[in-house]
């Protein structure tokens, strides 16, 4: 969940997000709140946007109390499938969604200025559309930068034959 708040105080609310590291592929839902009832939803649309042949889905949360509600109990009893894991405090990074989120703000809102969450809605559904359109796998860690071979300089020793 990524709270977004770009422009007026009128157009504010929260986009729930799931992401599939090994494709890359991305899913994001906007909501105007933040409540167990919408986590729910979104778990609901999760379920039908992920293939039905995947035997284990693994949902990373953080320690929000509408991530552990009973509602969501009830749901993690009738998708067996869904194992919920809940990261520790502080450590955000070890969940892959978020530099994901990064890449999306980038896409959805970087320089510009809302009026209305309808159109914060769109600007999030066309960057998403965009991502899975250029999707690729999504590896965690440091950007690997192709490095030069180095090359010897003037302070390297000379190649001497011993006879």
């Amino acid at each position: 969940m990524e709270e977004i708040d770009y422009g007026r105080r009128d157009a504010a609310g929260y986009v729930f997000g799931a992401f599939q590291p090994a494709s890359g592929a991305a899913f994001t839902h906007p909501y105007d709140r933040r409540t167990t009832t919408n986590w729910v939803d979104f778990l609901g649309e999760v379920e039908a946007w992920i293939d039905p042949t995947v035997e284990r889905i693994y949902a990373l949360a953080d320690n929000l109390s509408t991530h552990s509600a009973p509602h969501v109990l009830l749901f993690s009893l009738l998708h067996p499938r869904w194992e919920f894991v809940f990261q520790p405090k502080y450590a955000a990074y070890l969940n892959l969604i978020e530099p994901w989120w990064k890449v999306l703000r980038s896409l959805a809102l970087k320089g510009r200025r809302f009026e209305t969450w309808a159109e914060i809605e769109q600007a999030v559904e066309r960057a998403t559309a965009y991502w899975n359109d250029h999707k690729h796998p999504f590896i965690w860690g440091r950007r690997r930068r192709h490095r030069q071979s180095r090359r010897l300089g003037v302070a390297a020793l000379p190649a001497i034959s011993l006879i």
